[in-house]
């Protein structure tokens, strides 16, 4: 077993190719694909995205999160790879755009992943949202209202840029795998969410269908 297993992670926005690429990448790494929204979680998960309220979704996810990076952790001690199909970034950063005011401070202990932020032209990844058969839900049409902003705060993240546009699940994995990740950040970020660069600066909380004051 290796010293310091793998831990990657990809981010991006739908349509991007995470959850193509994500089983491909664990496979090729011979890597665990754990899930950011662990088991227990699933049932919760649908009831939640019918409410309005984006900061009790915001801590949901977080918890789903702080779970899955336990079991994270124990997979890399036991010196197995992992590949999840995104982290914290993800969440920080829609649900800030979204109009989230919630202070939120990483605790030193959290595995950090190598991350590769996954981009695409904006009419093909459209193309590929309008070929999906995949349920829509009312959270995933208010952050293509603000993809904009979540994309400037990802662009601000420690993350490898990997443009999928044109390319195949194959193309884009062999850019992913001769990625040199030497100098990603080993510890995460301790500082408060909202006192930091890698976060989204002050949005309006009158975004269309998020909770009011």
């Amino acid at each position: 077993m290796p010293d310091h297993p793998r831990f990657e992670s990809l981010e991006g926005l739908r349509g991007t190719g995470k959850s193509t690429l994500a089983p491909m990448l664990a496979a090729a790494r011979q890597a665990i694909l754990v899930a950011t929204v662990p088991l227990p979680y699933q049932p919760l998960r649908q009831a939640l995205d019918e409410r309005t309220n984006v900061e009790a979704r915001m801590c949901f996810y977080l918890s789903g999160l702080f779970t899955a990076a336990e079991e994270i952790q124990h997979h890399l001690d036991a010196g197995v790879p992992v590949v999840v199909e995104s982290y914290f970034a993800r969440c920080l950063t829609t649900h800030r755009a979204l109009g989230a005011r919630l202070g939120i401070t990483l605790p030193s202990w959290l595995p950090t992943p190598a991350t590769y932020h996954l981009v695409c032209d904006e009419d093909e990844r459209q193309r590929r949202l309008a070929e999906r058969n995949k349920p829509v839900s009312r959270w995933d049409s208010l952050i293509e209202t603000v993809t904009d902003r979540v994309t400037d705060a990802y662009a601000s993240f420690p993350m490898h840029r990997v443009d999928t546009t044109g390319r195949s699940p194959d193309e884009v994995l062999r850019v992913i795998m001769n990625t040199d990740t030497q100098g990603a950040h080993s510890h995460a970020d301790p500082k408060p969410v909202g006192a930091h660069p890698h976060v989204l600066p002050a949005v309006p909380r009158h975004v269309a269908g998020t909770c009011r004051p």
